[in-house]
């Protein structure tokens, strides 16, 4: 459902609280996985928003979503991420790439708004993808991937685009990831 006015959006990517608890910044702060152990942590915990069961168990939930906040400042895990979902999943990702933006702690906001802003690109909602490579931007003001994406929306490429290019490009990324022994 499309958000109405710029102060929902805002208010629909917002911090809360837990992007400010300094325990949950320890454990943020304190994850270095390897980019496959990243990428395993990204599809573990998109499972649970598929299975309906995130939430369940609150301490769980946030330790895996504290290691994967932290995994995705890697680049490769990020396109990892980027290319996880298919046109089947992609509102579950988005739940889960916006539950991630507003939890994650200052220093780790770019890479997750990026992502999120690229999925919402491609699910139509423009305005959002818009107001998310902001976010990205007063987190890092120079972060590679959000720049980029700010000229792909602003040239206007069609939103379908993303997914031939995620159809192409996500194999060469988990062969990289998956298929290297400097990954393990």
């Amino acid at each position: 459902m499309p958000l109405l006015d710029s102060h929902a959006l805002v208010d629909s990517i917002a911090p809360l609280a837990l992007s400010e608890d300094s325990d949950f910044i320890a454990s943020v702060s304190t994850s270095h996985l390897s980019q496959k152990d990243g990428a395993i942590s990204v599809i573990d915990l998109a499972s649970r928003f598929i299975a309906g069961s995130i939430g369940s168990n609150r301490v769980a939930d946030q330790m895996l979503s504290a290691r994967v906040i932290s995994a995705l400042r890697d680049i490769q895990v990020r396109d990892f991420a980027l290319g996880s979902h298919d046109g089947a999943t992609i509102h579950i990702y988005a739940m889960m790439w916006q539950y991630l933006l507003r939890i994650a702690p200052t220093g780790y906001v770019a890479p997750i708004a990026s992502l999120y802003a690229a999925l919402c690109y491609e699910n139509g909602e423009g305005a959002l993808a818009n107001r998310s490579l902001d976010r990205a931007r007063v987190d890092e003001p120079s972060y590679s991937l959000a720049a980029l994406l700010r000229k792909v929306f602003s040239a206007g490429w069609p939103p379908e685009s993303f997914a031939a290019m995620r159809k192409d490009l996500h194999p060469k990324v988990c062969a990289s990831i998956f298929d290297s022994p400097a990954s393990s």
